[in-house]
């Protein structure tokens, strides 16, 4: 299991232009598989367009508590790239003027970032509608100083959103380190001890799942099933919904996939399982991702590859809605990895 960032250990695929060289290159420079531009454009919907905002999704840090293995943050300890007071209360003062509805922290481990409950606190007086905190659960148990996490995102009537790759050990820990399933199950006691997850309760506590190899999620609700019985039967643990995302070819399931020979396969598997249905309601189109300095992206995907987005409006600072909607949007091939089956965003499928 990884310890250090691909950043850290110096390797070339934590280099944006070297992952989108591979993305652009050999299979699909030779014309045997079709570029994702290609193939949305035999059902007329290239370009790509951004629809109004309602999401605005912030990466306040790439700090991480953990180095899991299919990370497309590649996240970790040693990742110093934290966003700073200043960019978040240029955020603050945009979502006051954009009608999002929804505001979405995600990194790395937010809570590692200072200045996280400063935000949360004033973020939350401007009155969003859903506010989602994407957290890994082991940092709940981390360090003292995060115990008191259930009791903070409960005064503030936080949607939790949590990765959870499976209800068993051994699969769990595989994919995002050794303890960190024991920690879980630990951290969502808590959750549940303080009101989250439970049925009729508000405090909303949703799961991801990513899979744990080269393969496609299964079918959503049918997991959804079988992990809410899992977990009640050895845990007794409640939640609300289960989010299948399907791993994107970025960073660390990239290079995953180059060291076990199965890139080419998984590219075949995505390009298969397209589904020109799902690219209607693909984030991007609803979405605004803003990076821990403030620069703006079509998603955190593109945000990873250093893809900005296609509008004179590039930072937080400078942010026009006139100039960011109905831009097009910036796609690759790694983009097929949202329009697979019933899709796939942060909110789990699309169609």
């Amino acid at each position: 299991m990884a310890t250090k960032s691909l950043k850290k250990l110096g390797s070339d695929l934590a280099k944006s232009n070297k992952q989108l060289e591979i993305l652009s290159g050999g299979i699909f420079a030779d014309g045997e598989l079709p570029t994702f531009k290609d193939k949305i454009s035999e059902t007329s919907q290239f370009p790509l367009k951004a629809k109004k905002l309602e999401i605005l999704q912030i990466n306040v840090g790439y700090m991480c508590n953990q180095v899991c293995e299919h990370c497309h943050v590649d996240a970790g300890p040693d990742r110093k790239e934290i966003m700073t007071q200043e960019t978040m209360q240029q955020i603050l003062d945009v979502i006051k003027t954009t009608g999002a509805h929804t505001l979405d922290l995600t990194g790395g481990a937010p809570e590692m970032n200072p200045n996280f409950r400063w935000f949360v606190e004033e973020a939350s007086k401007i009155g969003i509608k859903d506010f989602i905190v994407r957290s890994n659960l082991t940092i709940i148990r981390a360090n003292k100083k995060y115990y008191d996490l259930p009791q903070f995102f409960k005064k503030h009537n936080i949607h939790v959103i949590s990765s959870m790759p499976h209800w068993t050990r051994g699969k769990t820990d595989k994919q995002r380190g050794e303890g960190v399933f024991d920690m879980s199950i630990k951290a969502l006691q808590e959750l549940n001890a303080v009101g989250y997850g439970m049925p009729g309760s508000d405090l909303k506590l949703d799961l991801v799942y990513n899979p744990s190899g080269a393969f496609l999620p299964g079918d959503q609700m049918a997991m959804e099933k079988d992990f809410k019985k899992a977990l009640m039967e050895d845990f007794s643990i409640q939640f609300h919904n289960l989010f299948a995302i399907t791993n994107l070819p970025i960073a660390r399931f990239l290079d995953f996939l180059i060291a076990s020979e199965n890139y080419e396969d998984y590219m075949y598997s995505l390009v298969e399982a397209y589904n020109p249905a799902a690219v209607a309601n693909v984030m991007c189109t609803n979405t605004l991702s803003v990076s821990w300095d403030g620069y703006l992206f079509d998603c955190d995907f593109n945000q990873m590859l250093e893809l900005p987005v296609n509008s004179k409006s590039k930072h937080i600072s400078d942010y026009k809605t006139e100039l960011l909607e109905g831009r097009n949007i910036v796609i690759s091939q790694h983009c097929y990895g949202c329009t697979a089956g019933a899709g796939s965003s942060c909110q789990g499928v699309v169609a």
